[in-house]
């Protein structure tokens, strides 16, 4: 039987890892396996404390029933702690916070929530590949906002107010920035909260990597006047290694929450207790947890900026976040003839910057998601395959 697909799925195709993982898997099949510096999933374990906790409470013969829609009162305490502590922002715990299923299950409620046929969601390129194909999903149209590297990523608000403005309801923005790992900073957060009010905008910010690499935290809901047109995004997968426990939350005006929910509700039946409850206990560690995780990075971090220099790529060294961002040599026409050529001679899989937008085709992203004994064996492939010139 063959079966026509809806109509929201047309422009929406399989995810560009997913794909690629298929075609890795193949060559594994058939010779050296490839080693993998692609995908941003942390190798590293959870605090102790989150894994004790998630244990002892999967033993509790109380703990396998359904749970509220806007999750344990532990979970939304925490988090109002936590935000307090790291970010000096006053939420609310009972209507300013949502646990999420991860917070790239947030990105898909928030343009269900809020957008429709015939509406725009700017979205920044390059960016998330995630925003573009939930906004599509939801009906409404995706407008591209160029970022580059002369501005160090950051968006042109003064180029952006010459466009019409008029159908846009929500503008993604993601710093520290994923791909490019640039930062910004409180004047232009000030200056981004001006503009939503001004064309009555819907910022929402996906803050995934603030502890990762970054001496300076910033939660945009740290601004006056935030709340009033701002939600943020927020994860447990990169800050504190559970990317497979699909945890996350989202932030912002009560009324934001509520709407938000309105929608979750009729899609989940709430997360798992016991991994609520340990969720919550990975949100008091010290200070001294980041700090050794952040030291692993480093190391990380200095190994891939020699495969980098063995790449001929050009980088920013102040960059943040669990990937490193490289513009590729003059010689190559885009990122996908290096990236496949590294992966079919040397058997090493690097992302194009492409797929993040055009405005990533002269670039690479490299994930610190690996031990430093595969960055050496890369180092080492690299050394001894005959690459373009």
């Amino acid at each position: 039987m063959q079966m026509k697909i809806a109509d929201r799925l047309q422009h929406t195709e399989e995810y560009y890892f997913s794909k690629k993982l298929s075609e890795i898997a193949e060559l594994n099949k058939n010779g050296i396996p490839v080693l993998n510096l692609g995908i941003g999933s942390p190798d590293l374990q959870p605090p102790a404390i989150v894994i004790e906790t998630l244990v002892e409470e999967v033993r509790n013969p109380s703990s396998h029933s359904y749970q509220k829609y806007n999750g344990i009162p532990e979970l939304r305490n925490a988090i109002s702690k936590w935000y307090k502590k790291e970010y000096s922002v006053e939420l609310d715990p009972e209507k300013e916070i949502l646990p999420l299923i991860g917070s790239k299950e947030g990105i898909m409620h928030i343009c269900m929530t809020y957008l429709q046929s015939g509406d725009e969601a700017l979205i920044p390129n390059p960016g998330y590949p995630t925003y573009v194909s939930a906004v599509q999903l939801s009906g409404a149209t995706p407008v591209a906002y160029e970022l580059n590297e002369e501005d160090n990523w950051l968006p042109d608000l003064q180029a952006l107010e010459k466009k019409d403005l008029s159908k846009v309801k929500i503008m993604w923005i993601n710093y520290p920035h994923m791909p490019s790992g640039a930062k910004a900073n409180r004047e232009f957060f000030n200056h981004l909260i001006a503009f939503a009010k001004k064309h009555q905008i819907l910022i929402c910010h996906d803050n995934p990597y603030s502890f990762i690499l970054n001496e300076e935290r910033i939660s945009i809901l740290s601004l006056p006047g935030s709340k009033e047109v701002a939600i943020e995004l927020n994860s447990f997968s990169k800050t504190f290694n559970m990317a497979g426990w699909r945890l996350g939350m989202m932030v912002g005006a009560k009324e934001r929450i509520s709407e938000v929910l309105r929608f979750k509700s009729n899609m989940d039946s709430g997360m798992f207790y016991p991994s609520q409850l340990a969720a919550s206990k990975a949100l008091e560690v010290e200070q001294e947890w980041y700090d050794d995780l952040n030291s692993v990075y480093k190391i990380r971090r200095e190994k891939v900026d020699e495969l980098l220099n063995l790449l001929h790529c050009s980088y920013n060294k102040h960059q943040v976040g669990m990937f490193v961002w490289a513009k590729i040599p003059d010689n190559y026409e885009n990122a996908y003839q290096l990236t496949d050529e590294v992966l079919h001679k040397a058997r090493v899989f690097i992302t194009p910057g492409g797929i993040f937008g055009s405005q990533g085709n002269k670039y690479i992203r490299i994930s610190l998601c690996a031990p430093v004994s595969t960055f050496e064996e890369v180092i080492k492939r690299i050394n001894s395959t005959n690459l373009s010139d």
